[in-house]
């Protein structure tokens, strides 16, 4: 994970924007927080084993939601449970990005159409930014969202909200909303 975008002179010299490297230092160090509500959560914490070493990707799992910007949130969301997700989010300091990890917090999975208890999806109380599908998903599937989130903060740029960059992953063919979509036509069918 290197700058993009950055040329260097004769002179040893590294010409860049500061967008670019906010942004570098930023997806470089990606502190998540893991909000394990269900099995999804065993592969989450397979995940943070040291078989898959997050580590060289430059992700540090933390425990406490101030010295988080990344909220994973694993597992079946019930109506009470939500209200704890929207406290925890709202600890978080700016820039704040959620991964909604498994069908059940994409959108209910198999207990949305006969659970009254069971939230639709975790994008209905807080902001998702990026979604992977799975009933559980494996550890490289969760992998691949969080480099999605890296991707997400590289596109940032100052002033540009996360729904413009949003539109640039749109752009080059890296939607993060497309998985959701199909798994929920799944679980209807």
């Amino acid at each position: 994970m290197g700058l993009h975008d950055a040329a260097i002179t004769r002179h040893n010299l590294l010409v860049t924007s500061v967008d670019n490297v906010l942004n570098w230092a930023r997806l470089s160090s990606l502190w998540p927080m893991g909000f394990g509500l269900a099995c999804c959560a065993i592969e989450m914490m397979a995940t943070n084993a040291s078989n898959y070493d997050l580590e060289r990707f430059g992700i540090f799992p933390r425990s406490s939601p101030r010295q988080s910007d990344l909220m994973i949130v694993a597992g079946t969301v019930t109506m009470k449970m939500a209200e704890r997700v929207i406290r925890l989010y709202e600890q978080m300091p700016e820039p704040r990005y959620v991964l909604s990890m498994g069908s059940c917090s994409n959108c209910g999975g198999p207990y949305w159409e006969h659970g009254y208890h069971v939230l639709k999806g975790v994008d209905r109380v807080i902001p998702v930014d990026v979604y992977v599908p799975g009933c559980p998903p494996r550890p490289e599937a969760l992998i691949g969202g969080l480099m999605k989130v890296q991707e997400l903060i590289r596109m940032e740029q100052i002033g540009l909200s996360r729904s413009d960059a949003l539109k640039k992953l749109e752009e080059k063919a890296l939607d993060p909303r497309s998985f959701v979509e199909r798994e929920r036509q799944v679980v209807q069918a």
